[in-house]
């Protein structure tokens, strides 16, 4: 076990700083990012040229390594020997908080898993910024990040999620999310409630609400609605009233399974329904012991 702190003294030289810088308004740096980028070593950035614009924007003049998700793996180890030689490296993403739906993931795991110290230092966030204004219930929640580009298997993946109750988040490309919102239409139902956050913090800021095939109405009537950076909310799914009565497919089944009393145990008989029941294996028992 390794227990972290920012001033482990058997920890290795070298840190490494998870930089989020804004992702729209350049207002919204912290005074902290700026001077642990004008402090570091070296920035590694998922586009160096994207990140240089970004630093000249602050006066900051860096030494910059490309570290994005066709070359992570092949960086990982440059960047742990800059560490032993006890340099510091800032990690940063085009916009936002590095490894969400951003590279990074491996870096850090590999780092951490030496022994040395990564530090976050916190910032803007697409995925929180979008759920705090979105009027949807924020006490619990699921980041699905992007779903995938085929529509088979983005059909599969929302279908999965059809009961789950936490509110659902996910980022989209502008030439999908037309395509998205007519699938969670008709997976999740046309009334399930839904916000839409496109160009977060930037000019051209707008969230569509309402009810799932509203917001597919208000996206498909006007074109601009298309363009951007998405980040899509949906509420969760409702939960159901909890019965204590069996349900009719239950009592179908076990009318079925009576039969087989006299070959498998009412205990046995129980044990198998309760595994694919939420129902109580004492419960079913009962019922199984007053069939004919």
């Amino acid at each position: 076990m390794f227990l972290q702190t920012s001033s482990a003294h058997d920890a290795p030289p070298g840190r490494l700083y998870v930089v989020a810088t804004p992702i729209g308004n350049l207002d919204d740096m912290t005074r902290r990012a700026v001077a642990i980028l004008a402090a570091v070593d070296v920035v590694a950035a998922e586009d160096t040229r994207h990140t240089q614009s970004l630093l000249s924007h602050f006066g900051l003049q860096k030494t910059l390594c490309s570290l994005h998700q066709h070359n992570e793996r092949a960086r990982v180890d440059y960047l742990k020997e800059l560490l032993a030689e006890g340099k510091t490296v800032a990690l940063v993403s085009d916009a936002g908080t590095p490894l969400i739906s951003d590279p990074g993931a491996t870096l850090v795991t590999e780092l951490r898993a030496a022994g040395h110290i990564v530090i976050p230092v916190p910032g803007a966030c697409a995925l929180i910024a979008a759920l705090s204004a979105s009027g949807l219930p924020t006490d619990r929640f699921i980041f699905e990040g992007f779903l995938p580009a085929k529509s088979s298997n983005r059909r599969a993946a929302l279908q999965k999620l059809v009961t789950e109750q936490r509110t659902l988040v996910f980022y989209e490309a502008p030439h999908r999310i037309q395509d998205m919102m007519a699938d969670c239409a008709e997976i999740f139902g046309a009334d399930r409630e839904v916000c839409v956050g496109r160009e977060l913090t930037k000019t051209f800021e707008t969230f569509i609400s309402g009810t799932a095939k509203a917001v597919v109405d208000a996206i498909a009537a006007d074109h601009n609605q298309t363009r951007g950076e998405f980040v899509v909310m949906i509420k969760g799914a409702e939960a159901e009233a909890p019965s204590d009565d069996l349900s009719a497919a239950t009592i179908d089944l076990l009318a079925l399974l009576g039969s087989l009393k006299s070959k498998i145990s009412p205990s046995d008989l129980a044990s198998a329904v309760a595994a694919a029941s939420p129902l109580k294996k004492r419960d079913i028992y009962k019922q199984i012991l007053a069939l004919d």
